[in-house]
């Protein structure tokens, strides 16, 4: 009996632990590694699945074909023509939705041109597969691992469904494609007034068994796209990756690492221009894997921005599922992607427009610009007043500054006559210079602060003028049409009389572009600096004599309306300081030290010899 007990109690024992290893232990390890594996498959099947494939022709359609089996057309127009399509037309977009793939691979942006000139051909995005720089976005299912399910790809050629043949803001297009085998795949591409699309995909199984399928989305680009490398604006592949937050990445940082994949987060990805951007977007909060990637094709760069979602869409035999994804492919305009991320909840949409570092600056200043341009109707004139402002906020620190200023004015015969005396004994003198600065109360480093302050703001401003799409083709007067772009005018043609372009010379071409305002710019910035009269230095009186030069000719290729607003702050800096200079009872000769400038300087003497 006590043996029969104890092997009875060895049992349920050995059960426990059994059950229990299998419960807390094995059981997690096994769910773990299959959820890994499960990772790993779909990544894999994901990457596989979103090669690009080779563009297919019509018959009768031409087309030269590469030693790879890829079609390739001569230019743009021929791309587009070698494949039925439907057509988009709204009032921000043209363009057209390829039946073969149903991609989104031909847009056009209707409310911007290349140039100011009103006739000059808007600003084309999206270009099919095959054509040069060809730029697109897809949406579609990647099956599970091990599955030999046939999916939709970029060869299958897809059916329109329903009677709506254009894509409207008001009327959506359903596609459609039967793979044979049980399945039917319906797309249906719908559009908003400015820029988003959403794509709702649906599968019907005809079929005697459950189908598990991965959505996925991505956008590629064939070739390197030409960008300005400033370091204020990224270009380029990125998107935001949930606690990955901001990723963005250069072409050639893509092109070294060849990949850079990101599992288990959410957000959004794709690539962004100056002022165009085209992003895949799922659903706010919806797991996914993302990855950045680039591969030698041959004859072009391809580069991809995709992700899968990791949550797989389970249709049931004679059931339909859908799903639902976003692209947004435009313009980068403030307002409208601002509104796109309250409505969707979007992750940080904000940070398609690259603000930079000084965001915090950055932002209210173009928000203060865009008010004063809807009260006053011009961006320029909209930037004088924001001057107007930035002096009026930073007075009280101004005056102080030029009130310290005048004093030193006021005591340079003590100032001098210190010099004088203790000329041979320079921390003699130092110490006498000090002890008369806190004698009258002067800092000597207050002449400072004005500029000091201006930085932050200037470049501001630069950044808002440069990346800001409200800034480009904004005009001011005459012949500035466009305060984005530098001053068109240059003084080494003489203004266009002279037939030639000296910015193509070799090395020094690129000094050699100097419009009017760079000009009228140095000139206020020499007419600021005689507002004192030169240092007694001769090292720092010719560093101040060669500051509006350099400056001048610094500035000459920068946008047009950073020129504006510095030659306007300069005027309003020398009868600001004028006028606290004169209050505080110092000697403004202006008219004196400008007249002295143009005066030859009498040799020194040399020293006579002993």
């Amino acid at each position: 009996m006590e043996n029969n007990r104890n092997i009875i109690l060895a049992i349920v024992l050995s059960m426990v632990v059994l059950f229990g290893w299998q419960f807390f232990v094995a059981g997690p390890q096994m769910e773990r590694a299959q959820q890994q594996a499960q990772i790993a498959a779909e990544q894999a099947a994901s990457e596989a699945a979103l090669a690009t494939p080779a563009a297919t022709t019509e018959a009768g359609t031409p087309g030269a074909v590469a030693a790879d089996g890829t079609v390739t057309y001569a230019d743009r127009a021929a791309a587009i023509a070698a494949t039925s399509r439907v057509t988009i037309d709204t009032e921000d977009l043209h363009g057209s939705i390829n039946l073969t793939g149903a991609r989104l691979d031909d847009l056009e942006l209707k409310q911007y041109r290349e140039t100011v000139d009103p006739t000059s051909p808007i600003i084309t995005l999206l270009t099919p597969a095959g054509a040069p720089n060809a730029y697109f976005a897809e949406q579609g299912w990647v099956p599970a691992a091990g599955a030999s399910i046939a999916v939709p790809d970029g060869k299958s050629v897809w059916s329109v469904e329903g009677d709506a043949t254009t894509l409207t803001a008001a009327t959506p297009v359903t596609l459609v494609w039967d793979n044979g085998a049980g399945l039917i795949f319906r797309r249906t591409f719908s559009v908003d007034e400015h820029y988003l699309f959403t794509v709702t995909q649906s599968v019907e199984n005809t079929g005697a068994g459950d189908v598990a399928l991965f959505p996925y989305a991505r956008v590629a680009r064939h070739g390197t796209p030409k960008v300005a490398n400033f370091f204020i604006q990224h270009e380029g592949p990125h998107g935001v990756l949930g606690s990955n937050n901001l990723v963005s990445k250069k072409y050639s940082d893509l092109q070294k690492d060849q990949q850079a994949r990101f599992d288990n987060t959410t957000g959004w990805l794709g690539f962004s221009d100056k002022y165009w951007a085209t992003a895949v977007l799922p659903k706010a909060g919806t797991g996914i894997n993302a990855l950045f990637s680039w591969k030698n094709a041959g004859s072009y760069d391809d580069y991809q921005t995709s992700f899968v979602e990791t949550t797989p869409v389970v249709v049931a035999p004679g059931a339909t599922a859908t799903h639902e994804s976003y692209l947004f492919a435009g313009a980068k305009e403030e307002a409208v992607i601002t509104a796109y991320q309250t409505e969707y909840g979007f992750d940080r949409l904000e940070l398609l427009i690259d603000w930079g570092w000084l965001h915090f600056i950055t932002k209210p200043m173009y928000y203060l610009l865009t008010f004063l341009n809807g009260i006053i109707g011009n961006f320029g004139l909209a930037v004088l007043a924001v001057t107007v402002i930035v002096k009026a906020i930073f007075f009280p620190l101004a005056n102080r500054s030029y009130a310290s200023m005048a004093a030193m004015r006021r005591v340079q015969p003590e100032m001098k006559a210190i010099q004088e005396r203790l000329k041979d004994d320079r921390p003699a003198q130092q110490q006498a210079m000090m002890e008369l600065y806190k004698k009258e109360k002067i800092n000597p480093l207050s002449g400072c602060w004005p500029i000091l302050i201006q930085i932050p703001v200037f470049f501001a401003l630069y950044t808002v003028i440069f990346i800001s799409l409200d800034m480009r083709h904004a005009p001011f007067f005459g012949w500035i049409q466009d305060l984005a772009a530098p001053d068109p005018t240059n003084i080494f043609t003489l203004f266009g009389l002279i037939p030639w372009t000296p910015t193509a010379l070799p090395v020094i071409g690129s000094f050699l572009h100097l419009g009017v305002w760079p000009v009228i710019m140095g000139i206020t910035m020499w007419v600021q600096m005689k507002l004192n009269p030169p240092p007694p230095d001769p090292t720092q009186a010719m560093i101040f004599n060669w500051m509006p030069i350099i400056f001048t000719f610094m500035l000459g290729t920068f946008p047009a309306g950073l020129v504006i607003y510095w030659a306007w702050n300069n005027t309003l800096s020398v009868a600001q300081q004028y006028f606290i200079m004169k209050r505080h009872g110092a000697e403004v000769n202006l008219f004196g030290n400008i007249l002295d400038s143009f005066k030859r300087k009498p040799k020194q003497a040399e020293p006579t010899k002993s």
